[in-house]
């Protein structure tokens, strides 16, 4: 019986590693493995920003994939939160009734659906703002040696 709760912390806490993939789907899972990638890539990039400066060209390319990953396993996260007990028991527990527990939302998931739309959404909007500004000053600096 797959528990939509711990699906859906597994998705928000462990989903940049592929956890809640491994979780509903077992280790065989693909998307799960590459989930990692990533992550480690926009880690990298993170530890070339601190040791190249933020003007590092493959750091502000990289950072925003970790970002993007997190917020999207946050979405993921909030997606198994708010789904239906009998699509949740259909898809993920087919021996199981329709309305059976595991696929019942509580407080619980209910603060992992809240706490992941704060946190995503947060880190969303900081990669996009990263990103842009990253580009859009690098897109000055080009124009500046054109010009002269």
């Amino acid at each position: 019986m797959k528990n939509k709760t711990l699906a859906a912390w597994l998705a928000f806490l462990g989903g940049p590693f592929g956890l809640h993939r491994f979780y509903l789907h077992g280790l065989g899972d693909t998307l799960g493995w590459l989930l990692p990638i990533p992550t480690a890539l926009g880690l990298y990039g993170i530890e070339r920003a601190r040791m190249y400066g933020l003007d590092d060209g493959l750091s502000w390319a990289l950072v925003p994939l970790l970002g993007f990953t997190i917020a999207g396993c946050a979405l993921t996260a909030i997606v198994y939160g708010l789904t239906t007990p009998e699509k949740w028991n259909t898809r993920f527990n087919a021996a199981a009734p329709a309305d059976a527990a595991p696929g019942r939302t509580g407080w619980v998931t209910i603060g992992a659906v809240v706490i992941s739309l704060l946190i995503g959404s947060t880190v969303l909007m900081a990669s996009i703002a990263f990103s842009f500004q990253r580009y859009f000053e690098h897109q000055v600096e080009e124009g500046r040696k054109i010009s002269q």
